[in-house]
């Protein structure tokens, strides 16, 4: 039996220049499939750690893999790092302050996930070749993981066709094996076309595809008491139709996401919001059309995988925190209300505990993430891949996820 404490070795020698780089891709936030310069530097330090890099995987540019080893079973560890709009931070602050550089910000940790997940094959990598195992590493730097269903592009293109296992991970207020539970989504935007007219001297000779928008989310909402309870649906208005009220909307666009615990649960939703699309085309005299955007699969669980993540984890212990850390923590727990932090717990099927602002411990195999869970590509890669994932401990309980 050779020694796998080495691989943990490797990882705290080599750890330095990962720091740096999550640190780097914090300060560059790029939304979905604009993450030009995050990749980049993935690239660069794939390149520096000995990987044969191969860029716009999938035909994806923002998406890169590095390989290293030539027989023996594959191994993917998954990477992200977009960002999100609208969550510009500053850094080493408790408070909500927008950071100079612009509007985006990493409000789920992506920024960590890519650096800390090329950190592990790194790891593994060298731990292969000097033990003499046969086994190929890819490090896959995927793309668009919120909204853009970027793995899932991937996975169509083939890029998992011959990979043996996936690994994964995400921050998160607590440590543990995931279960392996989320939800089916697609994203679709709805566009309505009418007549522009007058809205004052001639209203009668216009047709509002303003109208016929919101009528749809009338009819959507309607809809929510009759569908399961785990099912989710949210809206967006992408395009108003202009900002001139005395002008009747020729145009008009609203996206939805649509989500359910399975695939077909899922499609059945579609078809009904197509058809409250088109009811609302009926009454208000317009014309629509959908576009689906992207689309996650749920996730398949693998117990054997899932079973030896957990005894790993067990071995390695659970993440520590010194004083300065838990101070910080506290600090940031004043600026959240009690429901966020009692959420926090409820997520993960936990009791609160009082007076706790990081986590220490691994909770149990198969606690977890409850029903009140959202959607990851990675769920379209176990699909196809035998695929594990865990979260780990990096933030204040009761932060909220995007934020």
């Amino acid at each position: 039996m050779r020694n796998t404490s080495d691989v943990w070795r490797l990882v705290e020698v080599n750890k330095g220049e990962f720091f740096e780089l999550s640190d780097r891709i914090w300060a560059m936030p790029e939304l979905n499939y604009q993450e030009i310069r995050s990749v980049r530097a993935h690239a660069e330090m794939l390149a520096r750690q000995g990987f044969r890099v191969t860029g716009s995987v999938a035909g994806l540019p923002t998406a890169v893999m590095g390989e290293a080893g030539e027989r023996g079973p594959v191994i993917a560890i998954l990477g992200e790092y977009d960002a999100l709009p609208g969550l510009s931070q500053e850094a080493g602050i408790a408070e909500r302050r927008a950071h100079p550089r612009g509007p985006n910000g990493h409000g789920c940790g992506h920024n960590m996930l890519g650096a800390a997940s090329l950190l592990a094959a790194t790891a593994l990598k060298s731990w292969l070749e000097a033990s003499g195992m046969e086994g190929r590493v890819r490090y896959y730097g995927c793309p668009a993981e919120e909204g853009g269903s970027g793995k899932s592009f991937m996975v169509r293109a083939g890029v998992f066709d011959d990979v043996d296992i996936a690994i994964c991970w995400h921050p998160a207020a607590f440590t543990g094996v995931n279960r392996p539970y989320s939800l089916a989504c697609v994203e679709i935007d709805f566009h309505f076309r009418g007549r522009s007219s007058h809205a004052a001297g001639a209203p009668h000779l216009g047709r509002s595809a303003l109208d016929a928008v919101e009528l749809m989310n009338i009819g959507v909402n309607y809809m929510r008491e009759h569908m399961p309870q785990t099912a989710r649906i949210h809206y967006a208005l992408i395009d108003g139709g202009g900002v001139a009220p005395n002008v009747v909307q020729g145009q008009a666009c609203v996206r939805y996401l649509i989500r359910a615990e399975t695939l077909a649960e899922m499609w059945s939703l579609v078809e009904r919001v197509k058809k409250i699309a088109e009811g609302a085309a009926l009454m208000s005299e317009t014309g629509t059309a959908s576009r689906q955007l992207s689309g996650d699969a749920n996730l398949v669980g693998n117990a054997a995988l899932e079973r030896s993540m957990y005894s790993n984890m067990m071995a390695l212990g659970p993440p520590g925190f010194d004083d300065a850390d838990k101070v910080f923590a506290a600090e940031i727990q004043k600026t959240l209300r009690q429901e966020d932090i009692a959420t926090s717990y409820d997520r993960f099927g936990l009791a609160p505990r009082i007076g706790e602002a990081l986590s220490e411990e691994i909770y149990p195999l198969g606690s977890g993430v409850n029903s009140l869970v959202g959607s990851t590509d990675v769920g379209t890669v176990s699909w196809v891949v035998p695929t594990v994932q865990c979260r780990v401990a990096c933030y204040a309980i009761g932060t909220p996820g995007h934020s």
